[in-house]
């Protein structure tokens, strides 16, 4: 089989786009080394010839015809000619004035409608926007100045040869490409290489260390989101079945944003129409409904807007499409991912984050405003960051917010560190099934965005977590080592590996000043059916329950056992025992020390985990002693010892109190005695 040089596979490329490739290569070549002249060549070399019209060419060869350039792999002599074929224009030069000027106003009405159609941002930060000028407007005008360089450089049976106006038309060419150079150099000056660009690049997103017990707030049950996106497009789904009348014409969005919603995390998202003909027959009426489901107690509503129904969308395919509606109406913003939220009175509104480049031209993205679109109505406001109100949550889109973490992370400490040295280098923990790691949380009615943070080996630990307000961009960090979301997970899945259920992506909760994992387990449905608590220092200790309630009493019982924590007063069920103790043995499990106690008056054996309840050591068998424990399935768990109510007596002054069950024995033998002896009764009356 014949073997296809790059050079040939280059050449037959070259053919295929239209440049005349007739006159390269020549005679074949010989090396430098020889002396042999030869043609062509597989390196340039220094030339004569000119890319428009015989001027110096330094890459040797002549791009457009009209020189000869000397090449070869050292220097060997040769001919060679490129040619852009550009006969497609000279046939412009048949058309009369009147046909041009009509052909012009077509082609504008065409970008016009172009331009309306894609609506790309006009920003010179806008890489779209780079990409739309290249080839709309720098190409043509390159090569249409290349084609006229040309043309006046041999001229023809309409233009005169004009040494002047071929110069003049080879210097406009320049413009196109160096405007196209701008582009590449703003990229290139947008790179974390490029000195100072690292400590930029670090700055972004600014993030605070705090203690973890301290900040986040031991856990509202009633509070959490205690299902992920999927259980919500399906609880939705599952509502939207039963309207009928909504089924037909609309469908769901999938785009259910999390935000806080009169103080309960919810997930929102607007109907839309079915397909065109749905649109076409109901656009007048606008789009009646939008779903929520409520993350916390899993109920999902379809909630109808009555009066002031959805009419700007991203289902609506022409001038009320979200999208080019406020992109027209702000031509040179940059927009970030837009989000659908409902104000505190349930009315609909678009967030439509403004994004900024701080580094070069596309380097260091970040959020600098945000535009609020009525649904309704379509109405904006244009509000800086910190103007935003507080019912408005998604402002900093996650996916942003966990880039700009990880350019923290990497660039710390300098971009030759990130990849060499990686001293202190962190990025968060990678999600599954390829999307990015990270979940929503909760606090301060804002909904902030979570992720583990692991070393730059990316190994199965964490060496803490960070938490991004989506609203503000406030960032902390808390120093927590344990196991990352992935093997948490897993962790959960082992406990019911025989029902074979899967863990959504862990929330971070705080239970008894433990930093825990909360998960949902869910069947091949998607339906909720266990949840999960895993201990993110010791991921070994997964608790399960049906419900959260059941998984708590479940999870704080099983810190206890392990001696996690002691003292939980505000635990559920929480009792109280006192009594004698029969029996105590001691016992280690998995590294720690248990003391398992039995008492004369209580059923049950009652466990006393070390290190919390360091005090049992001091107790014997027969001593009295009082505490709180959870009750167990099989063991009771003791969480607290307190003082008993008779202990300080229980060698002195309790000792007596078995005399009155003998007295009864003595008093039975006195009454057998008087019978027999009347007169020693007689005596002890007296």
């Amino acid at each position: 089989m014949k073997q296809t040089s790059g050079i040939d596979a280059l050449l037959e490329a070259l053919k295929q786009s239209g440049v005349n490739t007739g006159d390269i290569g020549g005679q074949g070549g010989a090396s430098a080394a020889g002396g042999s002249a030869g043609a062509g060549g597989s390196a340039p070399g220094a030339g004569s010839g000119s890319p428009f019209d015989g001027g110096a060419n330094p890459f040797g060869g002549n791009p457009f015809g009209g020189g000869q350039g000397a090449g070869g792999a050292a220097g060997g002599n040769g001919g060679g000619q490129i040619h852009f074929d550009l006969s497609f224009m000279d046939k412009l030069k048949g058309f009369s004035k009147k046909a041009l000027v009509l052909l012009a106003i077509v082609a504008v009405l065409a970008l016009a409608v172009a331009y309306w159609w894609f609506h790309p941002p006009i920003s010179i930060h806008s890489v779209d926007t780079w990409m739309a000028v290249a080839i709309v407007i720098l190409l043509p005008l390159f090569l249409f100045f290349v084609w006229k360089s040309h043309g006046y450089a041999k001229g023809d049976e309409r233009t005169a040869p004009s040494p002047g106006k071929a110069k003049t038309f080879k210097i406009l060419s320049y413009v196109p490409v160096a405007l196209a150079a701008v582009g590449v150099i703003g990229a290139l000056l947008s790179l974390p290489i490029i000195p100072g660009n690292a400590a930029k690049y670090a700055s972004v997103l600014e993030t605070d260390t705090l203690e973890f017990a301290e900040d986040i707030q031991e856990v509202n049950y009633s509070e959490i989101p205690v299902i992920d996106r999927e259980s919500a497009i399906l609880y939705g789904n599952r509502e939207m079945g039963s309207i009928p009348e909504y089924v037909s014409q609309f469908e769901i969005s999938p785009m259910y944003s999390q935000i806080n919603y009169q103080g309960t995390p919810v997930r929102v998202s607007p109907l839309g129409y079915a397909d065109l003909f749905k649109w076409f027959t109901n656009r007048e009426g606008g789009i009646p409904a939008y779903s929520l489901v409520d993350m916390t107690t899993q109920d999902a509503e379809i909630v109808r807007l009555g009066d002031s129904p959805i009419h700007y969308s991203q289902s609506e395919p022409l001038f009320r499409n979200i999208d080019r509606h406020v992109q027209l109406k702000y031509p040179f913003y940059i927009f970030d991912d837009k989000s659908f939220e409902i104000d505190e009175e349930g009315h609909a509104w678009w967030i439509c984050p403004v994004r900024d480049y701080t580094i070069g031209l596309f380097g260091g993205a970040t959020v600098s405003r945000v535009v609020l679109c009525d649904a309704t109505t379509g109405e904006c406001q244009d509000l800086a960051v910190e103007e935003c109100p507080q019912w408005v949550d998604g402002v900093y889109p996650a996916d942003l917010l966990i880039q700009q973490y990880n350019w923290y992370g990497t660039y710390l400490n300098g971009w030759l560190n990130s990849f060499l040295g990686q001293e202190g280098v962190v990025r968060t923990t990678p999600g599954t099934d390829g999307r990015l790691g990270y979940n929503y949380i909760a606090k301060d009615d804002d909904v902030w965005v979570y992720s583990g943070v692991t070393s730059a080996t990316a190994d199965n630990s964490i060496i803490g977590f960070v938490l991004v307000n989506q609203r503000t961009q406030e960032s902390h960090f808390y120093s927590v080592p344990g196991a990352t979301e992935d093997s948490a997970m897993l962790s959960a899945e082992g406990q019911v590996q025989d029902l074979g259920y899967e863990a959504t992506f862990p929330l971070l909760i705080n239970v008894d000043n433990q930093p825990t994992y909360f998960m949902a387990l869910k069947d091949g449905a998607g339906v909720v059916k266990q949840f999960a608590m895993v201990d993110i220092q010791r991921y070994q200790n997964v608790a399960t329950g049906a419900t959260v309630a059941e998984c708590q009493k479940n999870y704080e019982n099983l810190l206890a056992t392990n001696g996690v924590i002691t003292g939980a007063t505000g635990a559920p069920d929480l009792l109280e025992a006192e009594g004698t103790i029969r029996t105590i043995a001691q016992a280690v499990i998995e590294g720690n020390s248990h003391f398992y106690v039995t008492l004369e008056e209580a059923e049950g054996i009652f466990d006393f985990a070390m290190p919390g309840l360091l005090d049992i050591v001091a107790y014997n068998e027969g001593d009295r002693i009082a505490f709180t424990y959870l009750e167990g399935t099989t063991v009771n768990v003791a969480y607290a010892i307190e003082e008993a109510s008779g202990q300080e007596t229980a060698s002195g002054e309790a000792e007596p109190e078995p005399e009155p069950e003998a007295a009864p024995e003595s008093g039975v033998e006195s009454e057998a005695e008087a019978v027999d002896n009347p007169s020693t009764e007689a005596e002890e009356v007296v």
